[in-house]
């Protein structure tokens, strides 16, 4: 059975590729950011079958996320229980555990809430293939449902993937869980999934590119603490 490190490092691996395959075949499959071009996108079966391969991914991602979630959720604490604090905490240690706190709410809410938004645009794609697939759409509709559906994953539920990636980084850099380096990196993926993503195309790819190099290293850190 896998211990808690190597269960958070393989569970980010597989929950990061999976993303990584999902962000990239529904923006290339959904229709074009131009509406003349999307007028031959139903009659198109390669593009609806490799939708119908993301909307299968998709749940799967999901559920690693939220085992990545739990696990480096534990993982964090046992490592805060490990350093340990006197019985008589003043006030600063009070107040670093209401910071600590503070973190760990943003750090729950905002994983859920990415889980949530990523499933929705999954459903919103999967009611893209209906319509197209029973019900004639013009193709101002068309291109209008279909990027709503890319607006909902790339820019909605990329703001909170931000605001995991900042708590999940302050944590484990105040936790001395995480080195500098990963830490920048950290820190680096978060503003740009505040400020870049929507305008910059493939942005949204440094979320699972984060969530790879984390799960490495707690991978790595797991054998060379064996």
């Amino acid at each position: 059975m896998l211990r808690t490190p190597r269960a958070a490092g393989a569970a980010g691996v597989l929950a990061g590729l999976l993303l990584v395959a999902v962000l990239m075949i529904v923006r290339i499959s959904l229709p074009s950011a131009i509406p003349a071009r999307a007028a031959g996108w139903p009659s198109r079966s390669s593009h609806r079958q490799v939708l119908e391969i993301a909307l299968g991914l998709l749940p799967f991602a999901g559920i690693f996320f939220l085992w990545f979630m739990g696990a480096v959720r534990d993982h964090i604490g046992r490592t805060e229980r490990g350093i340990g604090r006197p019985a008589s905490a003043g006030s600063g240690d009070e107040g670093e555990r209401t910071e600590n706190r503070f973190f760990a709410t943003l750090f729950l809410c905002s994983g859920l809430m990415f889980t949530a938004l990523m499933l929705a645009a999954g459903a919103a794609a999967g009611g893209l293939l209906a319509i197209t697939g029973h019900v004639p759409a013009g193709v101002q509709d068309l291109w209008t449902y279909g990027r709503a559906t890319l607006t909902l994953l790339v820019s909605y539920a990329m703001r909170m993937a931000a605001v995991f990636t900042l708590s999940t980084t302050t944590i484990g850099l105040a936790l001395r869980v995480f080195p500098r380096w990963l830490a920048w990196l950290g820190y680096a993926v978060a503003l740009v999934l505040l400020f870049v993503v929507g305008a910059v195309p493939w942005a949204e790819l440094s979320f699972p590119v984060w969530m790879l190099a984390t799960s490495v290293y707690i991978l790595v850190a797991s054998f060379r603490a064996r």
